[in-house]
């Protein structure tokens, strides 16, 4: 391992150590940034939606990221999930994406991101999430930059265990911070795909297909369709 990635490394275990557990993921996607030297970090487990849960985003540009790739259900840390593999766009703006959706959405409302990585977080031989990283200039991260990372990622997921009983256990929402954004983007989305699910009597899958669809559709985000239906107006999908 070198100097450069023992750092990194380091820098993850110490913004875990003696946190509490709500303040973890936040701590360890700021770490993320400083030692792999990239503009954002996000956070998330069970990625195979529509149980997918964010955990932390470090800024809004990053939030917007995965709001992204849940809603159009297609992008890199769908395929780092998917394939056990990192995924690397080293330039958004001229790069040919291998997902037509993420690649157009992400460039008209991503301007200022030029490169995205995402990285499988592994507990024993089972994904159960990635660590998705954007910086503002395209190839953040070369190679060698990318085998660091990795290493970073199996931190991260060492940083995450001692406080994955907050998530996977009870139906309350996670208490992961920042909280209110939590909820709005992915625990209400859960319940929103139940509900429309037992008013449709559809699978969950299929109401959460309409939901996408209606955010493409309008250019609403997918919060707030999971508000419309929520609230339960008429007219939701």
């Amino acid at each position: 391992m070198t100097a450069e990635a023992m750092k990194a490394v380091r820098l993850v275990a110490e913004a875990a150590a003696g946190a509490p557990g709500e303040e973890v993921p936040r701590r360890v996607c700021a770490a993320v940034c400083e030692g792999l030297g990239v503009d954002g970090a996000t956070l998330s487990l069970l990625t195979d939606t529509p149980s997918r849960q964010l955990l932390a985003a470090s800024d809004e540009a990053a939030l917007l990221l995965e709001e992204i790739q849940f809603t159009v259900l297609e992008g890199p840390c769908i395929s780092a999930a998917q394939t056990g593999e990192p995924v690397a766009v080293d330039d958004l703006r001229q790069e040919l994406t291998p997902w037509p959706l993420f690649g157009a959405v992400a460039c008209e409302k991503l301007p200022g991101v030029g490169s995205v990585y995402a990285l499988p977080l592994f507990f024993g031989d089972y994904v159960l999430g990635t660590v998705d990283l954007l910086a503002t200039r395209p190839h953040a991260l070369g190679e060698d930059a990318l085998d660091r990372a990795s290493l970073v990622a199996d931190a991260v997921t060492a940083a995450l265990v001692p406080t994955r009983e907050m998530l996977l256990t009870g139906n309350d929402a996670p208490a992961w911070e920042p909280e209110q954004v939590i909820r709005a983007h992915w625990f209400d989305t859960s319940r929103a795909v139940g509900a429309l699910a037992a008013r449709r009597r559809i699978s969950p899958e299929d109401a959460l297909a309409l939901m996408r669809a209606e955010a493409l559709r309008t250019g609403r985000s997918l919060p707030d369709i999971t508000s419309d239906i929520l609230r339960d107006p008429p007219g939701t999908p």
